[in-house]
């Protein structure tokens, strides 16, 4: 495939790259590999498509995205192809993905024509009458970098670059190298729907290459990144004064006290813990179960991880399929067997066959060690017995991280403690981390990021609010 730059092309160097299934092996297409040059040339190129973006009216970017998201809805199941083979997602997961790709553009819409001010009571300060009239108005910042990984090319992709345009920016996309394709091919609806070619463009090729430029250019007055905390903090180190959105690493903790629904709980968690292999900021990694209920506990969460069926991800009774790559896929199975030598206990899976990684559950876990405190990105949970609740929150906030959180209760005074006192950016009371709505605010705290996305929250967050102050005469 070509790459998007004021139209389809190749990178000015002519080099290109195989992207491979991470499953088999087989090579699926070929993509540019983008120089530095390029990205600099994806700048100018945006900035005219700023200045055309923001001469459309509201309406008329809602129209081109209610287009964009009919082709998105007619070309579901070949995007769905495309993330399954490309990342080795089970194909219905793949399918869910991308059926929502046309939701998420059509709430893009919505929000994009709904972008309100406010009216300024100036007459409430003293010494001012009636003679001004105050109000906000806000506008589109320009040109967007957006820069996504590899774990939901279309979502991750849509929760950009669809809010970006319908606020009135430019947007130049650099996509996970792992994952270029699904990236194309959503854009693809949107040229086809009518955008102007300068508006968006795709880049592929190195993202420490790509990425640096366009961070670090001051033409680009907004950088929206998914990804590692490192990685986020080297953008805000390099960016240089402008609107950052991060979304960062995490940890995700559940919590489980002595009076939950178990079954509930571990089927909740047997979903939170290895949808998508676990690849997933909001999965479930640390449990923190009562202890008089731990064995309990433990017993059902094995009984139906160990029902998870692993294999080809095209086919759709696969639950769960490879990782990204086999380097990532060695990267888990390390972290299982440090959890081991630590004196953790690797009660079932763990065991690695290329870029497939067996679903795991650890239990009798020290809340200290890496497989706790550091993000784990695969399909394992780790699970540490607790002495009520109070030390559930402890724990749950005893690390780096903050996205995400989950509570299994059936008392109201529990779950009211819970969503004050545990320090995440998103909380769930009877459901593990592993759940989100398009339209809600999602974000975290501490070094999960900045900001937030969420149609609504990324479309102001693409906006600029500027302070508008008329004089009259005094009467």
């Amino acid at each position: 495939m070509e790459m998007l730059l004021d139209g389809w092309r190749s990178a000015s160097t002519g080099r290109t790259e195989e992207v491979q299934s991470p499953f088999d092996g087989r090579v699926i297409d070929s993509v540019p590999v983008a120089s530095p040059g390029d990205a600099l040339a994806a700048i100018t190129v945006a900035g005219r498509g700023a200045a055309h973006q923001r001469g459309l009216a509201a309406h008329e970017r809602a129209a081109l995205l209610m287009r964009a998201a009919d082709l998105a809805d007619e070309r579901a199941e070949d995007i769905a192809q495309t993330i399954s083979a490309e990342m080795g997602k089970p194909i219905s997961e793949a399918r869910g993905e991308a059926s929502r790709s046309g939701a998420i553009i059509r709430l893009a819409a919505f929000e994009g024509s709904q972008i309100y001010g406010d009216s300024l009571p100036l007459d409430a300060n003293p010494g001012t009458g009636q003679d001004k009239i105050g109000f906000t108005l806000r506008q589109p910042v320009g040109i967007v970098a957006a820069i996504t990984p590899f774990n939901y090319p279309a979502l991750l992709v849509l929760h950009k670059i669809a809010p970006a345009l319908a606020a009135g920016n430019s947007v130049i996309l650099k996509p996970a190298r792992a994952t270029p394709l699904t990236a194309l091919k959503l854009a693809q609806c949107f040229i086809d729907a009518g955008l102007a070619p300068e508006a968006l463009t795709v880049l592929t090729g190195s993202g420490g290459e790509l990425g640096d430029v366009l961070v670090s250019d001051p033409r680009v007055r907004k950088v929206s990144f998914t990804g590692s905390t490192g990685v986020g903090n080297h953008i805000s180190s390099i960016a240089g004064v402008k609107k950052l959105s991060l979304e960062l690493g995490a940890s995700c903790p559940v919590i489980v006290t002595a009076d939950a629904d178990i079954e509930h709980a571990a089927h909740a968690v047997s979903l939170g813990g290895f949808i998508n292999g676990g690849q997933v900021c909001i999965s479930v990694q640390r449990i923190f179960v009562d202890r008089a209920i731990q064995a309990d506990f433990t017993d059902a969460l094995v009984e139906k991880v160990r029902a998870i069926s692993v294999g080809d991800p095209s086919n759709p009774d696969t639950r769960l399929a490879s990782l990204v790559s086999e380097e990532e896929a060695k990267r888990v199975e390390r972290a299982i067997a440090d959890a081991r030598k630590a004196g953790a206990s690797v009660l079932l899976g763990g065991e690695r066959d290329g870029a497939i990684v067996t679903p795991s559950v650890i239990a009798n876990v020290d809340p200290q060690s890496d497989i706790s405190q550091q993000e784990l990105f695969g399909p394992a949970v780790a699970i540490t017995a607790i002495d009520g609740l109070n030390e559930g929150i402890q724990l749950a906030n005893d690390n780096p991280y903050g996205l995400g959180a989950g509570l299994f209760t059936r008392d109201v005074s529990s779950s009211v403690q819970a969503m004050r006192q545990i320090d995440a950016g998103i909380v769930h009371i009877n459901w593990t981390p592993l759940w989100r709505a398009d339209l809600m605010p999602y974000g975290g705290l501490k070094a999960s990021g900045i900001g937030k996305e969420g149609l609504r929250t990324t479309v102001e967050e693409m906006t600029e609010s500027k302070t508008i102050i008329m004089h009259g005469q005094p009467w």
